[in-house]
């Protein structure tokens, strides 16, 4: 069969999608923090055959800036952050093939504990769970989970290795069949079938035995959105599906091979490991019609909203840093977050040391530009995935909203029957769960140890 796209709705459990200013949209829906909101949204990516639903997540909201978070508030920018496993549930009682993917962090909870709250989910949603694996990254996190900083960045990665290791030993516990349930002799389970993991390590013991059993698809699928040299080789030991910020098309082959050859250098199949680029699409039935809706989302950013998040995701105030003043290499030594946007701005500046403004016009955070984006007609659209897609610059896309549930309805009307006229993507989906719409083999008890090390 031929290569087709994955497809992934980008979401958030919030007041905005990714993009800040789609609250402000005057066609966004204001019920965010109710069930019936994220039905609507599973119901219109489960119509376009999306793979995934996946949250996005922090431990705090964007405070880093000015160090208060009144102009967070005030302006709407991420300041509403719900537990995202609650609403897969909802979400997951709403569809019938949409995977779930939420974030959890490795650097604030327990690896046991994330082991049970995702092989739950998994569970109850028939085996469509997915867990996207961070390690966190800004100081604010850190002290609403009792720490006074944020930990170095390749720390915290040596950190999840650990924690991975851990998590998937737990879902090895049980193996297939464990559970017998014969009234007549009185047996629940084979004790022979389920083990104790007894881990212990330098970051973590842990030793079981697992409460949770294997679930349809054996284990939820793992994603990875590390951008980092540290954090691209963490996705190529552990990832099923990759989330990344690619930014041209050009720059995106060549660290696309990259990271598929670093994926075949652990000893998996690089394609069974998906990579998805983020997008930002904006369709009508015209080019014309387009053009003017993104005329009125182009309207929508604030220059705080750059410098809010733009502090969080650096773990710096940019507050205390005149706009056109460089950072020193010795003051961006010394932060914790982001160190995949350091890498970008260096490639794109060379030996120039990046000023806040830098920051702003190089990355766009906030504003509805800081992924690639395919304005036009569905053929316009279509026209521009296909281009990545067959061009190796990723394995489909990770689609992020202008306004919500709308702009995901409209791609779901408009695109996806254009890139199912072209092959690109599924008609239908291919069974239950989550691994065999990706095409994944159900893993096998211990398959993970292969590539671990």
């Amino acid at each position: 069969m031929a290569r087709q796209m994955t497809l992934v709705g980008f979401l958030q459990a919030q007041n905005c999608t990714n993009f800040v200013g789609s609250w402000r949209h005057p066609l966004a829906d204001q019920d965010f923090t109710s069930a019936e909101y994220y039905r609507r949204i599973g119901r219109a990516l489960e119509l376009g055959k999306f793979h995934l639903g996946f949250f996005d997540d922090r431990l705090a909201m964007p405070d880093l800036f000015g160090g208060d978070h009144a102009h967070t508030v005030a302006n709407g920018i991420r300041c509403v952050k719900m537990d995202p496993i609650t609403i897969l549930t909802v979400m997951g009682m709403a569809t019938e093939r949409l995977g779930l993917g939420s974030t959890f962090s490795t650097t604030y909870f327990e690896p046991f504990h994330v082991a049970r709250v995702f092989a739950t989910l998994d569970l109850m949603t028939g085996g469509r769970a997915a867990w996207n694996v961070v390690t966190s990254m800004n100081d604010g996190e850190a002290r609403n989970m009792g720490h006074a900083a944020h930990q170095d960045h390749d720390g915290r990665y040596d950190r999840a290795d650990e924690f991975m290791e851990v998590v998937m030993g737990h879902w090895d516990a049980w193996e297939d069949g464990a559970i017998v349930a014969d009234r007549a002799t009185g047996l629940f389970a084979h004790p022979d079938k389920v083990h104790r993991l007894d881990y212990k390590g330098a970051y973590f013991q842990s030793r079981g035995p697992f409460t949770v059993p294997r679930s349809a698809q054996g284990h939820p699928v793992i994603i990875q959105a590390g951008q980092s040299g540290r954090g691209t080789s963490f996705a190529a030991r552990w990832a099923e599906c990759v989330f990344v910020a690619y930014h041209a098309i050009e720059q995106a082959k060549r660290d696309y091979a990259s990271f598929k050859a670093k994926v075949a250098a652990t000893g998996r199949d690089p394609e069974h490991v998906h990579v998805c680029s983020g997008v930002y699409p904006v369709v009508a039935e015209t080019r014309a019609e387009a053009e003017d809706k993104v005329a009125l989302i182009d309207k929508l950013p604030k220059d705080i909203d750059s410098l809010s998040l733009l502090s969080e995701v650096l773990n710096f105030d940019l507050a205390k840093q005149p706009i056109d003043k460089p950072f020193t290499q010795e003051e961006m030594d010394s932060w914790t977050g982001a160190q995949g946007m350091r890498d970008r701005l260096k490639r794109e500046l060379g030996n120039r040391l990046p000023t806040p403004r830098d920051f702003i016009t190089i990355t766009r955070r906030g504003t509805f530009h800081d992924h690639p984006r395919f304005v036009g007609s569905p053929k316009d659209v279509a026209d521009g995935l296909e281009e990545w897609f067959v061009n190796r610059a990723c394995d489909g896309f990770v689609v992020a909203a202008s306004h919500v549930p709308g702009a995901y309805e409209e791609f779901s009307r408009f695109v996806v029957p254009e890139l199912q006229r072209r092959g690109l993507h599924h008609v239908d989906y291919k069974g239950p769960t989550l691994r065999e719409n990706l095409g994944l083999d159900r893993p096998a008890v211990g398959d993970w140890r292969e590539y671990a090390h």
